[in-house]
């Protein structure tokens, strides 16, 4: 007997749904994975940094970094070896001109002061013993002019006595000639012994000058044994604060070594340091804001450093008289020096590693603030944190200005968390 098969084609109907919707799956996959691949990169809004294009003016700002210094600086040193017997101030002290900081010792310098003393004290006594001398002889010479003077009188009268008895013979002619030559003899005697007097007066003067200007001298060693004596006690020299204090007790000290640094407190200038690429575009006359973190304060370039340190170039910024309480000797300090100014013109912050006059590709978000596109802007001039746009750009556009050049994908999804 014969058996009739019968074929199941309706089994073969049965399995077109599971491979349908298999087929479906893996489009799905695909599309998913292509998506992805083209641009479908996600970052939350957190992480990002965002700038939005303006449009106006613009200072060029170049920004530094520096402390506030004294205009004024007086540095103090040893005027001769000393030891630290005593410290009166410390750093940070105001001080007045008349201000003790430090005590010095030096038995040395009392025993040269009281040696030059003595001395002094020898040559007034010996000019006191020259002046008696030259009085003595002043008084013989008085004494002996005083006798010629009477012998001449003397002879004087004679000869007018004889010259009328010698006509009458009761004078012989020779005794009369003998007056003569005598009293011509006192009247020369007496011109030259005025003349000896004058120069023995002028000789005595003499020697009083040489023994006063010794004594001058010696009253100058005096001086400075005492000047160095009294610079062992170290004084501030003008009113200021003590910025520096570079002794310790019991410290011996050489001569000309350094002592202290006194500074003055209102009289102050900012020195800030500059980009060496930036330092170009700084002029003497600029004007600069200077700030404590406290205040700031506006200041203008008197001075441009021409040696490069460490790729910065340092700026000294003059500050007005009146400063305000925050501005110290010595503060670290921020500055902003502005070098001109852009008129009207589109701008944004600087994006990280945005360069001026380059281009740049950066993610606008689109008006949703949901979605940005890679976008290729073209910088202009910098402005500190800001950077001039133009072109890729619009007023109340807005950019993510975090560093995203690793992505290259066109298109970024924002999420919100």
């Amino acid at each position: 007997m014969d058996v009739k098969k019968i074929k199941l084609k309706q089994n073969k109907f049965k399995s077109m749904p599971f491979i349908g919707g298999l087929t479906v799956c893996l489009l799905a996959a695909l599309t998913w994975y292509v998506s992805a691949n083209a641009g479908g990169t996600s970052v939350k809004r957190n992480d990002l940094l965002f700038g939005t294009v303006k449009q106006g003016d613009l200072q060029v700002e170049i920004e530094g970094y520096g402390a506030l210094r004294s205009d004024k600086q007086l540095l103090i040193t040893s005027l001769t070896s000393a030891t630290v017997q005593e410290i009166v101030l410390k750093p940070g002290a105001l001080v007045t001109p008349d201000s003790i900081i430090v005590q010095l010792a030096n038995p040395e310098l009392q025993q040269l002061l009281d040696s030059a003393v003595q001395e002094l004290s020898q040559r007034k006594a010996n000019l006191r013993q020259l002046k008696l001398s030259h009085q003595r002889e002043i008084l013989n010479e008085s004494g002996s002019f005083a006798e010629m003077e009477a012998s001449y009188e003397t002879a004087k009268v004679r000869l007018e006595a004889q010259s009328g008895l010698v006509k009458s013979g009761i004078v012989s002619v020779l005794a009369y000639k003998e007056s003569l030559v005598h009293e011509a003899q006192l009247k020369k005697r007496i011109i030259i012994h005025h003349q000896r007097t004058a120069a023995l007066k002028l000789v005595n003067q003499e020697a009083i000058n040489i023994q006063l200007e010794q004594i001058k001298q010696q009253q100058g060693q005096l001086a400075i044994a005492q000047n160095r004596l009294d610079r062992l006690t170290v004084r501030a020299g003008f009113s200021g604060v003590l910025q520096r204090l570079s002794v310790e007790l019991g410290q011996s000290l050489a001569a000309g070594q350094e002592v202290a640094l006194i500074g003055s407190v209102q009289d102050l200038i900012a020195l800030v340091r500059v980009p060496q690429s930036k330092a170009q575009q700084i002029f003497i006359g600029q004007k600069a804001i200077v700030d404590t973190r406290r205040d700031k304060i506006i200041g203008t370039v008197v001075r441009i450093d021409p040696v490069v340190v460490e790729n910065t170039v340092e700026i000294e910024i003059a500050l007005p008289d009146q400063l305000p309480a925050s501005a110290r000797p010595q503060l670290s300090v921020d500055a902003v020096i502005i070098t001109d100014t852009l008129t009207n013109i589109t701008y944004m912050k600087r994006p990280v590693n945005g360069k001026a006059n380059s281009n740049a590709y950066l993610f606008r978000l689109d008006e949703s603030h949901n979605t940005a596109m890679r976008t290729e802007v073209k910088f202009g001039k910098e402005a500190g944190r800001y950077i001039e746009i133009i072109e890729g750009g619009k007023v109340n556009d807005t950019f993510i200005v975090s560093d995203l050049s690793l992505l290259k994908n066109s298109e970024l999804t924002i999420e919100n968390f």
